[in-house]
């Protein structure tokens, strides 16, 4: 920052420099630009003039002149002292020209004028020109390096989250450098955190697999030997608890495939309402719930049909789970905006717990009833694929007495 303060702070001294340079030599003052001084000795040689009527004549081929009667000439105390000190005075019309009473007795007075002052005439604006080039030019050219500087600040700080990366040309030359500099070592940090942390969710989850496939065998093998009907309830519970544990090793998966990095979207336009009705018809197959749907007609929208169809899946499916007899998927339009919102009749969500809802692995269940249990990844993934489609997630009481998500999509 010290480079670009500095930088300013020259170019003001050197503009003040050439600024004053220019203007004492396309300015100069000169005597002889006023037809007319209006001074003590100007005033002094029209009364000397007046005295005798030779220079009444010459000073009537000169001006514009008459006599007045003193008496005629209404002054303020302070001018009519002036005037019968010095015996002549000048005054200014509305025109602002200038005309003298100069006194020839006590009287008398001769009337000088009006006369015109004339002011400074320059035959062309190039000076005008000349003086915007000089200033004008190099504070634009500053003014463009720094907003092309702040412009490339601005995309760095919007990739070092470590899902892009950033690179400033000329860096050299750059009034940030250090800055930028701190930020590249800055996403390097979180690219390395990011990867290590994919890295052992996917490690992991992969090393799940195996002794969860021994487990299952040894299971199925358990069953042909075991003739006590008690052991069979185990036996139940346990491959139940292996089914849990592989769907959380693949929603893992999933998560941290989408967490990697925002994947190439097939971006084409699709009828949004078909795109709900093929969720809602695949989720209504195994349940009782009532699923409600208030869309309209037909709606074109532009987006990954597949990721968004899995953003609407993974909201309805947790509606699903929570609601007591009906859950509602609304679709409407408002200005700038396409709004798109789920909400069911069931216990609802906390107000205090509304930021968390959103994020990987929160679960707001603390019990993991088999029902309704799940592992706090399913809404973590609607808000990833969202903010592939530049828009947001919220949520909020319903009128059916649960809870509201909205997804709003920009158009």
């Amino acid at each position: 920052m010290g480079k670009l303060f500095a930088s300013l702070y020259l170019y003001i001294i050197v503009s003040l420099f050439l600024v004053s340079g220019v203007i004492e030599q396309l300015w100069p003052y000169e005597d002889n630009q006023q037809q007319i001084a209006l001074d003590d000795e100007f005033g002094h040689s029209l009364w000397l003039l007046a005295q005798t009527q030779q220079g009444l004549t010459k000073i009537a081929s000169r001006f514009e002149s008459e006599i007045v009667q003193k008496q005629d000439l209404m002054l303020p105390a302070e001018q009519q002292q002036e005037l019968n000190q010095h015996n002549y005075i000048y005054l200014f019309d509305q025109q602002q020209r200038a005309i003298w009473y100069i006194a020839i007795d006590n009287e008398q007075l001769l009337q000088v004028g009006p006369i015109n002052v004339s002011a400074p005439v320059f035959s062309s604006v190039w000076p005008y020109l000349l003086l915007l080039c000089v200033v004008g030019i190099p504070v634009g050219l500053w003014s463009f390096l720094l907003w092309r500087d702040f412009a490339k600040l601005r995309l760095a700080c919007e990739a070092v989250d470590g899902s892009q990366d950033f690179e400033l040309s000329a860096t050299s030359k750059s009034f940030f450098l250090p800055i930028t500099d701190t930020l590249s070592a800055m996403q390097q940090r979180i690219q390395h955190l990011l990867t290590a942390q994919q890295e052992l969710t996917s490690s992991v989850s992969h090393e799940f697999r195996t002794p969860l496939a021994r487990l299952k065998f040894a299971l199925a093998m358990l069953e042909d030997r075991v003739t006590d009907e008690k052991a069979f309830e185990y036996i139940d519970t346990m491959q139940l608890d292996i089914v849990e544990l592989e769907s959380l090793v693949k929603e893992m998966l999933d998560y941290a495939r989408l967490d990697s990095q925002q994947p190439n979207l097939t971006v084409q336009t699709c009828n949004l309402v078909q795109l709900v009705e093929n969720v809602v018809t695949k989720l209504d197959f195994a349940t009782q719930i009532k699923l409600n749907m208030q869309l309209p007609a037909f709606y074109s929208y532009t987006c990954d049909s597949h990721f968004l169809a899995r953003s609407i899946q993974n909201l309805v499916g947790n509606a699903l789970k929570y609601a007591h007899h009906e859950v509602r998927i609304s679709l409407v339009e408002n200005t700038g905006q396409v709004i798109l919102s789920v909400e069911d009749d069931g216990p609802g969500i906390e107000q205090s717990q509304w930021d968390t809802v959103f994020k990987p692995f929160a679960r707001l269940d603390k019990s993991r009833d088999k029902k309704t249990g799940g592992f706090g990844l399913g809404l973590a993934i609607v808000a990833k694929i969202v903010s592939w489609h530049q828009g947001c997630c919220a949520i909020s009481n319903s009128e059916l007495g649960g809870a509201k998500f909205t997804i709003y999509l920009p158009k």
